[in-house]
């Protein structure tokens, strides 16, 4: 025998190779799922604030922009008609 062939049959630990495949297999796919389950980073080390029922309609209207839902035209926007409602 000669070549390759006589390395994988004279050896007696030939199965460390298919096993160390396999194990990165594992851990690959195990870091790739812990990614997809974590949260991204936030950009704030601050927690951002949460809208609950009991808040009024300009402090959803505050929250929402402060979190980036809506722009700066579209928060003055409704804030004065909110502001026209409550009068």
């Amino acid at each position: 025998m000669t070549g390759h062939e006589a390395f994988w049959s004279g050896c007696g630990w030939w199965w460390i190779f298919p096993l160390a495949m396999i194990l990165l297999c594992f851990l690959m796919m195990r870091r790739r799922m812990g990614c997809m389950t974590r949260l991204p980073p936030s950009r704030n080390t601050t927690q951002a604030p949460s809208i609950s029922s009991s808040d009024s309609a300009v402090d959803i209207l505050d929250k929402r922009y402060v979190l980036g839902e809506i722009s700066k035209e579209e928060y003055q926007e409704k804030k004065t008609t909110i502001a026209r409602s409550i009068r």
